[in-house]
């Protein structure tokens, strides 16, 4: 019995998915870039007008270069003395949220309570409340009780202010961390805050990072508190530095204005390098367990 022939395979129609995923994917890329210009040519003016001899708003490659701004800016007043403030209020504020997130996440994240829940929800509101509403009171509480114009008081309230969210970022870094490796470190004696010492915070170098990095940024651009509460010039951070390059009826020196951004931002840069370098790019806690 002989086979009947195959029948002639018909044509498969164009499928429209392989155009549109073309279309998707060029409006996708259109997008990415107008995003990367919105931030690249604001820093594109801030390098070209810190070396132009005639700066404007306009970003334009200067036809003489000089670094007159940078010599200019470069003085203990204007950029030294401000950004040791500013290093002094955001690392003593980033190491003070660090240090009590650390202490407040660990009860939440290893020991189930009925209380867990409603505190979590009012540190959530506390990161719902916006510092402008709350300076007025904090601006008396300052004035009653002498703090004002001290540079400890205004980084321990700095630090409060990052203590919500910083409790929160705490929390889900270190229930990634298994708490069997606890558990083996109590049977051989060591006590909660050994463990939590020796064994917890090792591994989550990378996530304590992230928060102290996160703090930090924060303090560092933070413009209204210093403001407020800072009344000295020689205790202003860098962020309320920067208000002085504005002169009266609209004037703005944008060449030094430009240079000190540039120094200003250099120190964040610095330090984002440095950690990342350091703390790699995850949790590494291969061979903490073994079977």
């Amino acid at each position: 019995m002989t086979g009947q022939p195959a029948a002639p395979a018909r044509p498969r129609p164009l499928s429209m998915a392989a155009p549109r995923r073309a279309v998707a994917a060029l409006a996708s890329n259109v997008v990415l870039l107008v995003i990367g210009a919105c931030f690249l040519v604001p820093l594109a003016w801030l390098i070209l007008a810190s070396i132009d001899t005639a700066p404007s708003q306009q970003t334009r490659v200067p036809t003489d270069f000089t670094l007159e701004h940078y010599a200019a800016v470069l003085t203990p007043e204007r950029t030294l003395l401000p950004l040791w403030n500013s290093t002094l209020l955001s690392a003593g504020s980033a190491i003070v949220t660090v240090i009590v997130a650390v202490l407040a996440a660990y009860p939440i994240s290893r020991y189930n309570s009925r209380f867990n829940t409603p505190y979590l929800s009012a540190i959530l509101f506390g990161t719902c409340l916006p510092i402008t509403a709350i300076m007025v009171p904090v601006y008396s509480l300052f004035v009653r009780l002498g703090m004002l114009d001290n540079l400890a008081a205004v980084t321990f309230f700095l630090a409060a202010t990052s203590l919500p969210m910083a409790i929160w970022m705490t929390k889900n870094f270190m229930d990634s961390v298994p708490v069997s490796l606890e558990e083996a470190a109590w049977v051989d004696g060591a006590s909660a805050m050994r463990a939590l010492r020796l064994i917890v915070l090792p591994l989550m170098r990378p996530g304590l990072a992230v928060v102290f990095i996160f703090v930090f940024i924060q303090a560092w651009g933070n413009f209204f508190v210093p403001f407020i509460l800072l009344l000295s010039p020689s205790k202003q951070p860098a962020s309320v530095s920067v208000f002085s390059f504005f002169g009266q009826y609209g004037t703005v020196a944008y060449g030094e204005l430009a240079a000190y951004s540039l120094i200003y931002s250099l120190p964040v840069v610095v330090l984002y390098v440095i950690v990342s370098k350091g703390i790699g790019g995850s949790f590494a806690m291969q061979g903490a367990i073994k079977g």
